[in-house]
């Protein structure tokens, strides 16, 4: 490998991709902590040394050269490369300590993080957890741009080149109000069921949204325009005879409890999602975050608890296979009431 002397320095570069992010020479020197003709003078070096305009800008606004987005990925990619150097360092004695930054999509995060959190807090004394809740394209490119380590996403959605560890595969379960005409049968439900179905699904962005909406799309199945936001907006408007919608089976603790829904299994191939932690390809972090989703994987039937047991008025307990070598336990036909 040679080793020729670069006309420019890493901070400069720091300069150089703050400047593209912001869109702002002014707003990227607040961000650097730096003043403005400063950092302005350490751009032009770096524009000199590489003999290519990377911005154009005048008093009104700065933009990136068809030039300037090529380059400028790259300095992002050496930066990250960079950081990752100095994260493997500081982890050779201890790879499980410090700052872990990953993120959880929305459809996830209230339902899982109760569970996990505490269960990776005594498993890794040493190790600060800083969760980020967001939709899956935004993890994504934070990921890839450094700002987390991680994220907690469902593999069917558009992840880009990462590497991951399954933490779970999560069905998808129908929903309606108790009064729906799918509502009455007690058989799983067949996806020809569904058509010309009202159905409600999430916002755009939302990767569950895509899941849900690719499988109702091929039952024929007629999407309302309203969009919520949340599940539990579905939920509710659900359960006040809005049509019928799709949750994924790790929600139903929380969103079950807040209204009175019948909820049914789809026949084999049932829909559902696949949920993983990923990192980036040769993350620094890798092994450390190996570590993590075992303790992920082994957590997440807890997740799954409350629904076993829940059963609200009017609403029929969601069937569930046993175990592999448990045999069945005759239920009770009466739900057990919480103790106040």
């Amino acid at each position: 490998m040679r080793f020729p002397a670069h006309s420019f320095t890493l901070r400069q570069l720091q300069y150089v991709v703050a400047v593209a992010e912001a869109l702002s020479f002014r707003r990227a020197a607040e961000r650097c902590h730096v003043s403005q003709p400063s950092l302005s003078a350490q751009v032009a070096l770096v524009e000199d040394a590489l003999k290519v305009r990377l911005f154009e800008r005048d008093r009104r606004r700065v933009l990136l050269t068809s030039a300037g987005r090529e380059l400028v990925e790259r300095a992002r990619r050496i930066l990250v490369e960079v950081d990752d150097l100095v994260k493997a360092a500081d982890r050779i004695g201890d790879p499980l300590s410090g700052t872990l930054r990953v993120g959880v999509i929305p459809t996830i995060s209230p339902y899982l993080l109760p569970t996990i959190a505490p269960r990776l807090q005594a498993e890794f004394p040493a190790l600060s957890l800083a969760w980020v809740e967001d939709k899956t394209a935004t993890l994504i490119k934070d990921l890839e741009s450094g700002a987390l380590d991680a994220a907690i996403v469902a593999l069917e959605a558009e992840v880009g080149d990462v590497e991951h560890a399954v933490i779970a595969k999560d069905a998808f379960l129908l929903a309606c109000a108790p009064s729906h005409p799918l509502a009455k049968k007690s058989t799983p439900t067949s996806p020809r069921e569904l058509n010309g179905v009202d159905v409600l699904l999430l916002d755009d962005g939302h990767c569950f949204r895509e899941q849900a909406l690719s499988y109702c799309r091929a039952q024929k199945a007629h999407e309302l325009e309203f969009r919520a936001t949340s599940l539990s907006t579905l939920v509710q408007m659900v359960a006040a005879g809005r049509g019928v919608t799709l949750l994924p089976e790790l929600a139903l603790g929380t969103e079950a409890r807040r209204a009175d829904l019948k909820l049914k299994r789809f026949i084999e191939p049932a829909p559902g999602r696949t949920i993983a932690l990923v990192w980036r390809r040769r993350s620094a972090l890798a092994a450390a975050l190996t570590k993590v989703a075992v303790v992920l994987r082994a957590a997440y039937p807890a997740a799954l608890a409350t629904p076993r047991m829940l059963t609200p008025i009017g609403t029929a307990k969601v069937p569930r296979a046993p175990a592999s070598g448990q045999s069945k336990r005759r239920q009770s036909p009466h739900p057990r009431r919480r103790k106040p």
